[in-house]
């Protein structure tokens, strides 16, 4: 088994959700947390970072321009300033953590399916990238995208940035994406972007992450990912993404997982 595996982070939204209702908190859309209750949003981030992560993911998933206007008073550029600060202040209390910039599809489709224009997007995945640029982020991850489409416009974005470039899609129980995009397919196209970085986060379990993370390694030379969903205990959890540590070079947990999941892992390792 490989022992240069980064290991990543489990879920935040999740975590951050429990943690204010514990505080008598309202649910909201976790990115406010960064200047609502930065406490919280620092508590998830330190408690990853004692549990072994060493890629760390700033707050900012869904950060973008059309979410945050909804929220009257917050401003894309404060929110993700505020994210990636947190993230880095819990990132220097273990040596060689580093934090991603962490960016998530849109939540409107691309035209012909949605309303969403091409340069639309790329001017929401922009702004989100500029302010996590001059915020300090080490790093840009770009998940839970299911159009490569949508992957592509986000990622020649970001490759305006002199940053590292991890690429990840979540897939259905058909080896596709929900757009119907093929692993072979996907591998290509960051190639093509000069991704650093490959894979596949959210979806399912770890189990049927197994033969998507093969089909991966049998069409590309990409350090792959691997952030499948907690859909079973800690323990069973990282033995049955066991398998996957020596074809991966990131690996971590989604919907579902706390730091006991990244503990697990980080044992396996």
């Amino acid at each position: 088994m490989k022992h240069d595996v980064v290991l990543m982070d489990g879920a935040t939204g999740t975590r951050l959700w429990a943690l204010a209702e514990e505080a008598g908190y309202g649910r909201a859309p976790v990115w406010t947390y960064n200047l609502t209750h930065p406490e919280l949003v620092r508590t998830v981030a330190e408690e990853y970072v004692a549990a072994g992560t060493k890629l760390l993911c700033a707050n900012t998933f869904a950060a973008n321009g059309a979410e945050v206007a909804r929220v009257e008073g917050m401003a894309v550029r404060e929110v993700i300033a505020a994210g990636v600060k947190i993230a880095k202040e819990a990132a220097a209390k273990a040596p060689g953590v580093r934090v991603a910039l962490d960016i998530g599809p849109l939540s409107a489709m691309l035209v012909p399916l949605g309303p969403a224009q091409p340069e639309q997007a790329r001017a929401l995945f922009a702004e989100m990238l500029a302010a996590g640029a001059d915020a300090g982020a080490d790093c840009v991850f770009l998940e839970t995208f299911t159009s490569l489409e949508m992957l592509c416009i986000a990622a020649r974005e970001a490759k305006r940035y002199p940053l590292p470039l991890l690429c990840s899609m979540s897939f259905d129980k058909s080896g596709r994406t929900m757009m119907g995009d093929a692993v072979s397919d996907i591998a290509a196209a960051m190639e093509a972007a000069g991704a650093d970085a490959v894979g596949m986060n959210c979806s399912f379990g770890p189990a049927s992450a197994v033969p998507v993370i093969k089909e991966f390694a049998a069409c590309t030379s990409l350090p792959l990912i691997v952030k499948p969903n907690a859909d079973c205990g800690a323990a069973e959890f990282a033995e049955t993404i066991a398998p996957l540590l020596g074809l991966v070079r990131y690996a971590g947990a989604c919907c579902g997982s706390d730091p006991s999941y990244i503990r697990a892992i980080a044992a396996r390792l």
